[in-house]
C-alpha cells in the first residue's frame, strides 16, 4: 500500500516534463548543400558556352537587345562556314536558311555573320553576297567590344 506523505509522488501521475517544442530551424546543412551546388555550377557554367572558335575583331558599337536565339553564320580563320554551330557547305546555307526562317516566320529575321579577324575580307564578302542574293535583308556582322581607348 502506498504511502502518501509529503514528498511522496501520487499514484498514476508522473514526474517527467514534456519538453518544450523547439521552433527554430536549423539551416546549416541548407547551407552547406547551397556552397557546394554554387561552386559546381560555378565550375560548369564556362564549360557549357560551346560554339565556332573565332576571333572577333573589336568596336565601340553597342550591342543589340534581342529576346531569342538569333541566327549566326560564321566564318573561321580556315575559311570554313558554320550556321549556329554546325559546319555547312557555302552551296547549301542559302537553301538551310531559308527553311530555318520559313519555320521561324519569313525572311525579316536578322543573321549574324561573325568572321575571323584574320579570315580573308573576300570570303566573308561571298557569304554576305550569297545572303543578300536571296532576299535576306537584314544582315549584321558582329564584332567584339574595343578594348582600351
Amino acid at each position: 500500500m502506498g504511502v502518501n506523505g509529503p514528498g511522496a509522488v501520487p499514484v498514476g501521475k508522473r514526474r517527467h516534463r514534456r519538453r518544450a517544442v523547439m521552433s527554430e530551424i536549423n539551416v546549416t546543412p541548407f547551407v552547406d548543400v547551397m556552397l557546394v551546388l554554387l561552386i559546381i555550377f560555378m565550375i560548369s557554367a564556362p564549360l557549357l558556352t560551346v560554339g565556332v572558335p573565332i576571333d572577333l575583331p573589336q568596336t565601340q558599337a553597342k550591342g543589340l537587345d534581342q529576346d531569342r536565339e538569333p541566327l549566326t553564320v560564321s566564318v573561321n580563320v580556315k575559311g570554313e562556314v558554320y550556321l549556329q554551330n554546325s559546319e555547312i557547305k557555302v552551296e547549301d546555307l542559302v537553301s538551310k536558311l531559308k527553311a530555318i526562317t520559313e519555320a521561324r516566320g519569313g525572311l525579316d529575321e536578322r543573321i549574324y555573320v561573325r568572321g575571323d579577324r584574320k579570315v580573308d575580307y573576300g570570303t566573308v564578302m561571298r557569304v554576305m553576297g550569297r545572303l543578300s542574293a536571296a532576299g535576306f535583308r537584314r544582315v549584321a556582322l558582329v564584332t567584339e567590344v574595343e578594348q582600351g581607348s
